[in-house]
Parts: structure tokens; C-alpha cells; sequence
């Protein structure tokens, strides 16, 4: 079984190739294929959900990534015990389904566009929400950082714990502890409320300028390392990332940030007005 092929990063919802191998998922049944368009829910940074749809004909009712070692044993989600890439293994969508198909055979692969769209603009705004969150901090650095790709100190990278999209939408967390006072980021007296508007302002700016979105695809295999790339007004703006997107920031209809501050954590909730 070699590691699958997959469309999605190009936008593929779609397809139709052989079923090459099975793995009992709980009281379910998953099944791979050479090539699919479904997105697989990520075992290292479980952001974008799964794709939903159907697969010879049968509903998927979960997509996950399983990885093959190299003695032959096959393991699921958290349960696999390397990062996502590691040498040695093959990497794996593996589609969940109730009911059993027999390997070997021939199956179309249909993802539900409309949830795939509104996962994809959830990602994009994401993206955006991330870079505006770093442009209004970039005065808050007391010391020199690494910088996104549009230049600011990359308070995102540097301070979050977790990322969740959502169709039109997603939540990012953020510690603001020890550490991060150590790389020199000075949270004290942060206003929630104004720093959301500096980035509201300048998502407004974003999607009013209607700015091309692209993923940058190295090969077809599950694992390889794409890279989400945005032609903003500020500049090209890059960021590694394995998910789905829009087109254009235009797509998105408003983006807006509303920003907690709770137990130095600051949390950002990200909408899109399409949703």
C-alpha cells in the first residue's frame, strides 16, 4: 500500500479510483484509496475538519489520516505516534464509513462542495485574521522575533496553542505566558477591544482588494509540505498550511476578529460574513 494521492489542495470535490486497502476504525470500516479529493482531519494540528461526502455511493461519516509503519501495522489519528511526513511510513486518508466495500474496487469519491467551501473560507480568513493580528502587536516587541511574511514580529506563530476552523469561521488561541514575555512580547495592559478594531480595519482593506489566493502544491502525496500563499496589498503573504481555501479575499464577504482575554489566554474568534 503506498501512501495516497490526494486533489484536494487544488480544489478537486471529486474523483474515482481503487479501493487498495482496509483498517477496522472502531466498530466502523476504513477505507483507502490511490487517489482522493477528500481532506483528512490532520493527527499533528487537527484545525480544518474533515470533508463530508460519499464514497462508492456510502456516506462518509469521518475522514482521519492513518499512517502505515513499516513492519505493515496501520494506525489511526492519535494513535499514530509520529509527526505527519516521518521516513519510513506511508501516509494514508483513510475514509470511515458503517458500512464494508470490497478491496479492489473501483469507487467515485464525492465531497459535499458546499461544506468544503465553507470550511475553505473559514481557513482563509484564518490565515488573514493571523497576519492583521501580527501587523496590530508589531509595537508591543521588545526584542527582535522572527517576522511573518509581510514583515511583523509573527505574534501567531510565536503564542498559539490551538486553531479550530469552522465553516465561515474559526477560533484561535493564544498564551500570553512566561515564555512569551521571555521572547520579548509586553502583554501588559493590552486592550482587547481596540487591537480587534486595528485588525478589523485592515481585514476590510484585505477583502475589499478583491486579492488573489492560491496553494502552492509541491506533489500529490497527502504529506507533502504546501504552502498557502495570498497577493495582498501589504505584500505576498505566505504561510505553510495542508487545508483548503477561497480564491480571493472577496469571496469571504466581511472578515471580523472579536478578541477575549481571559487567564493570559486571548482568544480570537474570526467570521466571515458569507457564513
Amino acid at each position: 500500500m503506498e501512501s495516497t494521492l490526494v486533489t484536494f489542495p487544488g480544489g478537486r470535490t471529486s474523483g474515482r479510483s481503487p479501493i487498495v486497502g482496509a483498517v477496522p476504525v472502531g466498530e466502523r470500516h476504513g477505507l483507502v484509496v490511490a487517489e482522493t479529493p477528500f481532506h483528512p482531519l490532520d493527527h499533528t494540528w487537527p484545525d480544518q475538519p474533515a470533508d463530508r461526502g460519499t464514497i462508492g455511493g456510502l456516506p462518509v461519516v469521518d475522514c482521519v489520516t492513518g499512517a502505515r509503519s513499516a513492519d505493515g501495522e496501520i494506525l489511526i489519528g492519535e494513535a499514530i505516534p509520529v509527526r505527519r511526513g516521518a521516513e519510513g511510513w506511508q501516509w494514508l486518508v483513510v475514509h470511515v464509513t458503517r458500512t464494508p466495500l470490497p478491496v479492489g474496487a473501483e469507487v467515485d469519491l464525492e465531497v459535499d462542495a458546499d461544506f468544503r467551501a465553507a470550511l475553505s473560507a473559514g481557513h482563509t480568513a484564518c490565515h488573514l485574521a493571523a497576519l492583521a493580528l501580527n501587523a496590530a502587536l508589531a509595537g508591543r516587541w521588545r526584542k527582535e522575533t522572527r517576522t511573518d511574511a509581510l514583515g511583523h514580529p509573527d505574534f501567531d506563530q510565536a503564542a498559539i496553542t490551538s486553531s479550530r476552523i469552522s465553516p465561515y469561521g474559526s477560533v484561535d488561541v493564544y498564551r500570553l505566558g512566561k515564555s512569551l514575555r521571555k521572547k520579548g512580547f509586553a502583554a501588559d495592559d493590552l486592550e482587547p477591544a481596540k487591537v480587534a478594531q486595528e485588525v478589523n480595519d485592515l481585514l476590510d482593506r484585505w477583502v475589499a482588494a478583491d486579492a488573489p489566493v492560491h496553494v502552492e502544491i509541491p506533489g500529490p502525496e497527502l504529506t507533502a509540505r504546501r504552502t498557502w500563499h495570498c497577493s495582498l496589498p501589504d505584500g505576498e503573504a505566505s504561510i505553510p498550511c495542508g487545508g483548503t481555501h477561497a480564491g480571493r479575499t472577496s469571496e469571504l464577504g466581511r472578515v471580523e476578529v472579536a478578541l477575549t482575554l481571559d487567564d493570559a489566554a486571548l482568544t480570537m474568534r474570526t467570521t466571515c460574513a458569507r457564513g
